[in-house]
């Protein structure tokens, strides 16, 4: 087998599982049937591309492939079951699988991909269920991936898996993208799923790495999907362009295996082609008029992409987003960085003040202790830094966070006064 066909495989696998799976499930009804038919599939391309080329285009000829094996397997299951009945449906499946896309398939297929989303963030599933179904199904990560990501037992994803999908067969949780008046609450339990998956890529909980840049494009790549499958939703657009502009900091954020601060960063590193996307994504959004949590995040993170040095934040802006936000949501980590944009544009007692407001809250989250830590040392209050530092660093759970605490204990500790980086990064 050539490589070429190899990586054609692998490359519909990756790029267009999530829409292939779409269809099928529609078609069978079943998510195991249909991951079994689109593996078969993929193992068929291997054989038949090396040999005959590679079809012009792939997903439609695995999809077709796919597609005939789901009507190949409804057929032996009624004969097996001494049925005879109409094959209408598998007719018009094959016919509607075979050949190129053009423009109805296209539309079958995003009104497929809406359907599966929905279906895959039910709110009957737990959200740790929710996560993986989505990133199965719809992202094409394999068990060992989802488990290697979430740092989880891969038996205890595979049961996760196992568990939704019987949810949703033995539930009958109906697959389709909800009614108007459930919309809303819906589309609000998608946007969470996918803004979780980023968050793990964009600051893992546990292990060795800050940064898992596959979760974070995956996680993009999904907010793409709803953004063009909902072009009319500006909190989707608003979480695209949110994931972007945090995202584009990537390559400044770990340098050397050292979590780096945002004002100690190499803005030269920052990817500019994703700043100016979601600028224009951001800006797209808020022109509706409907700004919701994802989009006022979304300017806050514009704000911070904008500023060439760290003394050009725009602080009073994101100060005043902040509180925007705090209207929006009563979380208690919005108020933290409230406060820490309150001590960044200068007013430090009035941030350290808000900051300890919030203890009762936010006592076993270790950014609390060590965004109070950093106000304490610009304000020359270096031994009880230390000990906020302290316990920041014994609530930590990620190895390069741990790193960072450490040394930020070691200077304070040893080093006289002096401005220190923000905790952010």
């Amino acid at each position: 087998m050539t490589m070429d066909a190899k990586s054609a495989v692998e490359a519909v696998f990756r790029e267009e599982s999530g829409r292939i799976a779409a269809t099928l499930i529609l078609c069978c009804g079943s998510f195991d049937a249909a991951e079994e038919a689109l593996q078969e599939a993929l193992a068929s391309a291997l054989v038949v591309w090396p040999e005959k080329g590679i079809p012009q285009n792939p997903a439609a000829w695995i999809t077709s492939v796919a597609r005939r094996k789901l009507i190949d397997l409804s057929r032996h299951e009624r004969m097996k079951a001494g049925k005879q009945g109409s094959l209408r449906y598998e007719i018009e499946g094959a016919t509607r699988c075979d050949g190129l896309w053009d423009e109805e398939m296209d539309k079958h297929v995003a009104d497929d991909r809406l359907r599966l989303i929905f279906t895959c963030c039910h709110p009957a599933l737990n959200q740790e269920a929710q996560i993986a179904l989505t990133l199965r199904t719809l992202c094409g990560l394999t068990t060992p991936e989802i488990a290697k990501a979430f740092l989880a037992p891969e038996p205890t994803v595979a049961q996760r898996l196992v568990r939704a999908k019987r949810k949703i067969k033995e539930a009958g949780i109906p697959y389709q993208v909800p009614p108007a008046h459930e919309l809303p609450g819906r589309l609000a339990s998608v946007q969470a799923v996918v803004y979780l998956v980023f968050n793990e890529g964009y600051a893992a909980a546990t292990g060795d790495r800050l940064v898992r840049t596959d979760l974070c494009n995956e996680a993009i790549r999904l907010a793409r999907v709803l953004s063009e499958l909902l072009p009319g939703d500006s909190e989707s657009v608003g979480l695209l362009a949110l994931m972007l502009l945090q995202h584009s900091r990537r390559d400044a954020r770990v340098v050397d295996g050292r979590l780096v601060t945002l004002e100690e960063q190499d803005r030269s590193a920052w990817d500019r082609a994703g700043i100016a996307e979601g600028l224009r994504l951001v800006d797209a959004a808020l022109a509706w008029g409907r700004p919701g949590p994802y989009q006022v995040q979304a300017a806050i993170a514009a704000l911070h992409a904008q500023a060439e040095t760290p003394e050009a934040t725009d602080w009073r802006q994101i100060r005043a987003l902040y509180r925007r936000l705090l209207g929006m949501t009563d979380s208690p980590v919005v108020a933290l960085n409230h406060a820490v944009a309150i001590a960044m544009g200068g007013e430090l007692a009035e941030g350290l003040e808000r900051i300890e407001e919030l203890g009762g809250l936010l006592e076993g989250y270790y950014l609390f202790h060590a965004a109070r830590a950093d106000i304490l040392r610009r304000m020359n209050r270096m031994e009880e830094a230390l000990e906020c530092y302290r316990k920041a660093l014994a609530l930590a759970t990620n190895g390069l966070e741990r790193d960072f605490l450490t040394r930020r204990i070691e200077e304070t500790g040893g080093a006289g006064a002096r401005p220190a980086p923000r905790v952010g990064c």
